[in-house]
């Protein structure tokens, strides 16, 4: 069985393309962690590509996949963001946001014409991203005093936990960042020896 604090991401930006009677529907695919970057993602398109009638959008964030939107931005309900979303959840994908930015071509394509270029645009982009797996954890400060150096490092080399921030004197304290599964391993093993902060 997977463990349940890993899951699936893209690796970096993609972009994909579908054309249909003259309308272009150009879609960007992107890794993203917050709601705040989706927002300055789809912010910094509409800027780009100012002159487009619709920028959709769907994400869907965070290991479990609980975080997640889909907008029509002006085109007929349901035929531009959920198609979108679809081909994010069809790959099994978080932590990705798409935006298909769409020129219109004079034509109306009616809604299942719609639907069709939004979905084919972006499985388009996302079948140009490289799939990676992503683990979910939480950072934490781990603070000791000096003489319980070595009883914390040796917890983190068995545990196999990068280090970062590290500040050695009479307190010593440094950063890790821990996977959900090995939450609890890492709490009971520390806490004889430090004071543990969620960051």
């Amino acid at each position: 069985m997977e463990p349940f604090d890993q899951y699936k991401s893209i690796a970096a930006p993609s972009e994909g393309l579908f054309k249909d009677n003259g309308s272009r529907f150009l879609a960007f695919a992107r890794p993203v962690e917050t709601e705040e970057e989706v927002k300055a993602f789809v912010s910094a398109l509409r800027k780009e590509y100012h002159d487009a009638r619709h920028h959709c959008c769907a994400y869907r964030l965070g290991y479990k996949g609980d975080v997640w939107r889909a907008s029509d931005d002006g085109e007929p309900s349901g035929s531009a963001g959920r198609p979108i979303l679809g081909q994010i959840d069809s790959l099994g994908l978080s932590d990705v946001a798409v935006v298909v930015v769409r020129y219109f071509g004079g034509i109306k394509l009616g809604i299942p014409g719609l639907i069709r270029a939004y979905k084919t645009s972006t499985a388009d982009a996302l079948s140009k991203a490289s799939v990676i797996d992503k683990v979910a954890g939480v950072n934490y400060e781990v603070s000791f005093g000096y003489l319980e150096m070595n009883a914390v490092m040796k917890v983190l080399k068995e545990m196999d936990l990068p280090q970062r921030n590290q500040h050695f004197g009479e307190r010593c304290s440094l950063e890790v960042r821990v996977r959900l599964s090995a939450l609890q391993t890492f709490q009971e093993k520390l806490q004889d020896f430090a004071q543990l902060k969620e960051l």
